[in-house]
């Protein structure tokens, strides 16, 4: 279902109770050069909840998800139309400054990129640029609270020093999830974070986002729609950069509203 004019509010979908989002998205088209990636995306996603975008590749979500922090500036000719709020502030207005919405927005890539250096210094980095705490025992603090709630702390504890790049896959994505709860973010963007683990580190990150939601608010792009089933609280579906259908997961899974929707998720297409 594609969200109207009338019908924007996800607290008016389903009867649900009004929720305040902390993401909202109006009519948003992005352009690469004067290719049309999106065209007029409209979501709005809630606090300490889970949101998932499925579809296929090429089909806008990974594009859509890197607008949510404006990650897709970096990219020459790129250009976004419509509305991002971030409790209700206009990330795309003049004199936003990018480092303070990263850190509020942060982001988990689809391959782990640790920093070429120690466990320890990748988790200070961003507190330590951002000035964040104030000493050694502070820091030292942050860095042991970000790997506990990553679920990694045990791991590493007695190789803080050690070469991050030396972990396994899995520890090195969790390392990452780490550094970007570090900087006490509000929102975590997550690029299909599994694609190059396997089941038992895909397993391990799975449990640490339901874990995390009680905190934070995770979005999520994943090619795995089981995946999107098992971990999030709402689902997207994207096709030809265009949002087809926004619903609770259970319901776009058992019974979505729009017959792209069905063709896709029963494999019949994508």
């Amino acid at each position: 279902m594609v969200l109207t004019s009338e019908d924007k509010f996800f607290g008016r979908m389903g009867g649900m109770d009004a929720v305040d989002p902390i993401i909202s998205a109006y009519e948003v088209d992005f352009y690469y050069g004067e290719f049309k990636a999106l065209n007029q995306i409209s979501m709005e996603i809630l606090p300490q909840k889970v949101t998932a975008m499925i579809g296929p590749s090429g089909c806008g979500k990974s594009t859509f998800l890197r607008c949510l922090n404006r990650m897709n500036d970096t990219i020459p000719g790129a250009h976004t139309t419509g509305a991002i709020l971030l409790n209700g502030e206009d990330i795309n207005a003049p004199g936003v400054n990018l480092t303070a919405l990263r850190q509020r927005v942060g982001m988990v890539f689809q391959k782990p990129n640790p920093f070429p250096q120690s466990v320890y210094d990748n988790i200070a980095f961003g507190p330590r640029v951002l000035g964040l705490t104030t000493g050694q025992a502070e820091l030292n603090a942050v860095v042991e609270h970000s790997l506990r709630q990553a679920a990694l702390w045990d791991e590493v504890k007695d190789h803080l020093h050690g070469e991050a790049l030396a972990l396994s896959l899995g520890q090195q994505q969790r390392l990452c999830i780490a550094r970007v709860l570090a900087v006490q973010p509000e929102v975590i963007l997550m690029d299909e974070p599994c694609s190059a683990l396997d089941p038992i580190a895909t397993e391990h990150v799975e449990i640490l986002i339901d874990d995390l939601v009680k905190d934070y608010t995770i979005v999520i792009v994943t090619h795995n729609m089981q995946q999107a089933a098992r971990v999030s609280d709402f689902t997207g579906f994207f096709w030809l950069g265009e949002l087809v259908e926004f619903q609770p997961t259970p319901e776009l899974f058992t019974t979505p509203k729009m017959e792209l929707t069905e063709t896709y998720i029963t494999g019949r297409m994508g």
